[in-house]
């Protein structure tokens, strides 16, 4: 054997065997989130990447048979060693990687290497009450003077993180224009984000622009900094708003302290997909982030469709004509945006109730009252989309989407297409809108059939009867 080809065997050796170590380091890392630094011969960081579950994910680079691809296979031969950081939570991983990434720029990750374009966060400090956005283009126009963070490297781990934070300092994310000096603020409508406590409804000036700023700034100290830190910080503010008697503010800035403690626990029920806020209803629950990406790209929305309501109309013969309305956020039923409607005027006519619900139900909307949600679905065929989208123009304002799901076929319709959609069986738009049209149709049927039962056996047959004591009479 010559002599060249015996140093390469040695050399194949030497690194099978470095290989070999390192694996056997990454198996035995507690199995936490965090992230992890990749380091070549010099010790310099040449990757930096998150994990859910650290063994898992750097175990992978040092199996012999593992593939990354051909930009990442060849950074294998140089890794010699790797250094972690547990985090409390994939949200906090993702934070910190996007920081590491930053500030390190290690040869290997991706940013501005490749064709891809990563998210960003934008923070409109700007306006009287900034909005927080995930976005792709931070130099467009829109967020020339705004705050921008990041890149990150996964949208979907950004928006999860973005709608954890926002449970903590409860930012707007909607594009509307508000101005604090407006004397009809007031008497605007919030959205439902602020109904489950995402949001502290700026637009109806729910809160002052001194307090929402506040609130802004510990959001992006919070993107910036580790969490302990903040939580010191929210603790000095807590007690010197105790000390000045301001005792309103001492208890919100409590609730984000006790918020930023239970992350890890929502980023659980977040990521679980058993876990509803309505256990009665009997509508599955999706993952929020996925249906909100498939929804995204088959409506072509340059925003995340986070909150969904759809319409049904139900009756027997044109008696007990009544509409529904569900309200679904982020692939979750919320039973207090439901509403039902006793139909007044159309009678055995499906098309004339779907016209009369609509305008009833986004009255407010269309005048400016109120925002739209960001899809409305109307549960039948294009029959039914027409009739909805009729009642829809003679409002002032229109919504950003309404389709409709017929139920034989499965055909997603789009205003303005002939033909309907047809999504594979198990595509994430598909699956939430036919969540949320099931479930819009139960309600519709329940309050139906509650009317009908009134009707032939009187009100007091369908009141729940009281229940008697052991031994009385009934």
């Amino acid at each position: 054997m010559a002599a060249k080809d015996i140093e390469s065997s040695e050399n194949l050796s030497a690194r099978a065997k470095i290989r070999a170590d390192l694996l056997r380091q990454a198996r035995a890392l507690p199995r936490q989130p965090g992230v992890y630094f990749l380091k070549d011969k010099d010790g310099e960081v040449i990757y930096v990447g998150k994990a859910s579950v650290l063994p898992d994910r750097v175990s992978s680079y040092f199996v012999p048979a593992a593939d990354h691809g051909a930009r990442k296979q060849p950074m294998l031969a140089l890794i010699e060693s790797f250094e972690t950081t547990i985090c409390q939570g994939s949200w906090e991983a993702l934070l910190l990687e996007s920081r590491c990434i930053k500030d390190m720029q290690p040869r290997y990750n991706s940013m501005g290497l490749d064709d891809r374009t990563y998210p960003y966060l934008a923070i409109t400090i700007r306006e009287p009450f900034p909005g927080v956005y995930i976005t792709r283009e931070p130099a467009s126009e829109r967020f020339r003077s705004a705050r921008i963070l990041g890149p990150f490297t996964s949208t979907g781990d950004l928006r999860l993180a973005v709608q954890l934070l926002q449970r903590v300092f409860q930012f707007r994310t909607c594009d509307l224009k508000i101005d604090p000096t407006d004397p009809q603020a007031a008497g605007f409508r919030p959205c439902v984000l602020h109904s489950i406590h995402q949001c502290s409804a700026p637009c109806a000036l729910r809160i002052s622009p001194e307090r929402y700023g506040e609130d802004i700034e510990r959001f992006t100290r919070f993107i910036t900094s580790r969490r302990t830190e903040m939580l010191v910080e929210l603790r000095v503010s807590m007690a010197a708003a105790s000390e000045r008697q301001d005792f309103e503010r001492a208890a919100v800035l409590r609730d984000q302290v006790r918020s930023i403690e239970r992350l890890d626990d929502r980023e659980k029920r977040a990521r679980a997909t058993s876990i509803d806020w309505q256990p009665e209803v009997t509508a599955p629950v999706l993952d929020g982030a996925q249906t909100s990406r498939s929804l995204q790209r088959v409506l072509e929305s340059p925003a995340a469709v986070r909150c969904i309501e759809g319409i049904d109309i139900a009756h027997l013969g044109g008696n007990e004509v009544v509409g529904s309305k569900v309200c679904f956020i982020d692939g979750r039923p919320f039973r207090a945006g439901y509403r039902r409607f006793r139909v007044r005027t159309a009678g055995n006519d499906d098309f004339a109730s779907m016209r009369e619900v609509v305008s009833r139900r986004y009255r407010d909307a269309g005048a400016g009252k109120e925002m739209y949600p960001d899809l409305i679905l109307i549960d039948g065929g294009p029959g039914q989309l027409n009739a909805a989208l009729e009642a829809l123009g003679q409002l002032e304002h229109q919504p950003p989407f309404v389709a409709a799901l017929a139920k034989r076929e499965e055909l997603l319709w789009l205003p303005g297409r002939k033909e309907g959609l047809r999504l594979s069986r198990n595509h994430g738009a598909l699956r939430i809108c036919q969540a949320v049209r099931d479930e819009a149709h139960r309600f519709a049927q329940q309050y139906h059939h509650l009317l009908r039962s009134r009707s032939l056996l009187g009100k007091d047959a369908t009141k729940p009867r009281r229940a008697t004591k052991p031994g009385s009479k009934a």
